[in-house]
């Protein structure tokens, strides 16, 4: 299957299916002579298991990685490097009465018309437990990216149309403790409890619930990003959009910029620099040096226990509910899953820009 490799100078190819034996990723591009072992890779995954928040599913995965390759004595070697995950809670049992069903709003109709077959084990590879893999990969990144001193932090901006006071946060040292503290990845604790509540209300409904993750990079420096179909913009856009759950992209303003007049939406300048950042940090599709600003807007998760109307490979209708076990909503999980992809384009952007200058 092709489409499984991101980035030109640091690429990223993921493998691997939810009931498979195992899942991973191999990283090539990573410079030598960085330090690396699997406890800076486990902390990311750790943050993307399964957790005490209610919207999460009771599938219980280690996550456990292994780097099989491109390690030597705590230190990359410039070659590929090669993680992989194993599977060890897999059931696939409550899938065998849907394995000839499309179920609605899942990748199951699309799949099987490109391949003409499917494993409906879980979703196979359209899974949201492909992105382990992702988050594995994204660590590496980030350590790439910390040479540079960015620093990528993600959190949950809303759910199910409840939205965090947004007071500005964005300087807040303190942020990605603030984040980490909270179970559902919202800075905002009056909000997070009221997300959380919306989360218990919607599960004992048999029903499921959308969200908003923003992500903010500190310490970009400028002239980041190619002209013109290599935007840093675009790419960025692109790594959120293969998240199997998002479905729209905001930059700096986002939406709202269409409803501006010029002179509302231009980031002026005096001798102090840019005075806003409605742009979010990018200009032509080269960073600024200003904080880059993203959000990353995630449907409800498709797998619901309410009846549901659909139809089976055979063309014949079925009205089906969906039983087993399965997130509420994709926040907070997809959260490290988010910085984890725009991590990876900064790294690659980054060894662009190096290897022209040096």
């Amino acid at each position: 299957m092709a489409g499984n490799t991101i980035g030109s100078v640091f690429r990223v190819t993921t493998w691997g299916e939810s009931h498979g034996k195992a899942l991973g990723a191999v990283v090539d591009g990573c410079p030598a002579g960085m330090d690396l072992n699997e406890s800076d890779i486990q902390q990311a995954l750790d943050r993307r298991k399964p957790s005490g928040a209610v919207s999460s599913t009771t599938r219980k995965e280690g996550d456990n990685v292994e780097i099989l390759s491109g390690v030597f004595e705590g230190k990359t070697t410039g070659t590929p490097i090669s993680l992989m995950i194993y599977n060890v809670d897999a059931n696939s049992s409550s899938y065998e009465d849907l394995k000839d069903v499309f179920r609605p709003g899942q990748g199951d109709f699309s799949y099987y018309r490109k391949y003409g077959i499917r494993d409906w084990r879980g979703g196979g590879r359209a899974s949201g437990r492909e992105t382990a893999a992702r988050v594995a990969a994204g660590a590496i990144a980030a350590k790439v990216i910390a040479e540079a001193e960015m620093e990528v932090i993600a959190y949950t901006k809303a759910i199910g149309g409840i939205e965090m006071n947004h007071a500005d946060i964005t300087g807040d040292q303190n942020l990605r403790q603030t984040v980490q503290a909270s179970p559902l990845f919202c800075p905002d604790k009056k909000s997070a409890d009221a997300m959380g509540k919306k989360i218990a209300d919607v599960r004992a409904q048999g029903d499921s619930l959308g969200g908003v993750v923003e992500i903010i990079v500190r310490g970009c420096p400028a002239g980041l990003g190619e002209p013109v179909f290599d935007k840093m913009d675009a790419d960025l856009a692109k790594a959120l959009m293969s998240i199997g759950s998002v479905k729209a992209v905001e930059i700096g303003d986002g939406f709202a910029l269409s409803g501006l007049q010029g002179s509302q939406a231009n980031d002026q300048m005096d001798r102090q620099g840019f005075q806003t950042n409605h742009s979010g940090g990018i200009l032509a599709g080269i960073t600024t040096g200003q904080q880059i600003v993203l959000r990353a807007h995630c449907k409800p998760i498709p797998s619901i226990a309410k009846p549901q109307q659909t139809m089976d490979a055979a063309g014949r209708e079925r009205t089906i509910e969906i039983s087993g076990r399965h997130d509420i909503c994709v926040l907070p999980r997809i959260v490290p899953v988010c910085e984890a992809m725009v991590n990876m384009v900064l790294a690659d952007h980054y060894l662009r820009q190096k290897a022209i200058r040096e």
